[in-house]
């Protein structure tokens, strides 16, 4: 006797039934309660910090706006840009060549250069600026002659390099350092391909590294090199230790006469603040320029986008106002 076999068959799928109209659903906004809780926060702390600012007598705003512009701050702003511009010029032309030493197939200018960025790196830069300071308790006089042999010619070590100039000196050698690791990052990030035709086409050295090898590793090299500038600007305040008269020391020279303490350093903070904005902006529109080869079309910038901004306003209002003056003309006409 037989039976007869199981239906094994699949189940056909279900199909759901055909929705009505799709405008009869109800569409909910999503909702982050989390997120308005948090900005709500934030705008609350930001409205108490701002209304402290305006109210708390001990700012002592007057005291601020009398010295912010007065001629002894400014010239310390003036020594602080010096400062900072002779550092980041001839720090950044010594960490190139720095950088290049490391990149060498020559033990010795390897390992010179890996010394000497991890000497200067591991010193703190106070601490090199107070040796520099006191450079003529080492050597009294320096003088230019033969190695090992007599000196044609020497000059006191105070009068040669000055206070000004053991404090260039110091955040020079101190920038190197950091430069050279920033400039050898960069010139790694180009391929190598393009060292290699340059070479195939019998391009010299100098120009391969001048105009091929730099204008690409720029785009690697100006995020961090704007960073260190920046904590350079910052930085020249260290200086302070050697009664040079910049931002930060004349600063607390004044507040050390008059007793002034926030207010004043308001006005440091005040000055630095701008002049780091300024860096900044300077970073910007120079990485812009350096991405010109891998961006066809770079974003607008602010101040572009702040003129279309205004050119929309202006033809939505002329737009707003064409109707009307073509019906005045109009009745007129009738």
């Amino acid at each position: 006797m037989t039976t007869a076999a199981p239906d094994t068959a699949p189940a056909a799928p279900r199909v759901p039934p055909a929705t009505a109209d799709p405008a009869a659903f109800k569409v909910v906004p999503a909702r982050h309660p989390a997120r308005w809780a948090g900005a709500a926060a934030v705008l609350v702390l930001v409205a108490q910090f701002t209304h402290g600012l305006a109210t708390n007598p001990v700012w002592e705003w007057r005291v601020f706006g009398d010295y912010v512009l007065s001629e002894t701050i400014v010239q310390a702003v003036w020594v602080t840009l010096q400062l900072t511009a002779y550092a980041t010029v001839l720090g950044f032309l010594l960490g190139t060549v720095l950088a290049f030493m490391r990149l060498s197939h020559s033990p010795v200018l390897q390992t010179v250069a890996w010394t000497y960025i991890w000497v200067f790196r591991s010193i703190p830069m106070i601490v090199q600026l107070v040796f520099w300071f006191n450079l003529s308790a080492l050597y009294e006089r320096l003088g230019v002659g033969i190695p090992f042999g007599p000196v044609f010619w020497s000059v006191d070590s105070d009068s040669l390099i000055g206070t000004i100039g053991a404090a260039v000196i110091g955040l020079t050698l101190h920038q190197a350092a950091y430069a050279a690791e920033i400039v050898r990052g960069g010139v790694l990030s180009v391929d190598s391909g393009q060292r290699e035709a340059a070479a195939a086409l019998g391009i010299p050295r100098l120009r391969q590294i001048r105009r091929i090898v730099l204008p690409q590793a720029m785009r690697a090299i100006l995020p961090t090199a704007g960073n260190e500038i920046i904590g350079l600007l910052k930085g020249t305040s260290v200086v302070y230790v050697m009664a040079i008269g910049e931002l930060f020391y004349q600063v607390q020279v004044v507040y050390g006469r008059n007793g002034r303490v926030i207010p004043l350093l308001l006005v440091a903070t005040a000055w630095y603040v701008l002049l780091t904005s300024l860096l900044s902006i300077a970073q910007y529109y120079v990485e812009r320029r350096y991405a010109r080869g891998a961006d066809r079309t770079p974003p607008p910038t602010p101040l572009q986008r702040a003129r279309r901004f205004l050119r929309d306003l202006r033809a939505a209002a002329a737009r707003r106002e064409a109707p009307v003056t073509a019906l005045h003309l109009g009745g007129e006409s009738r």
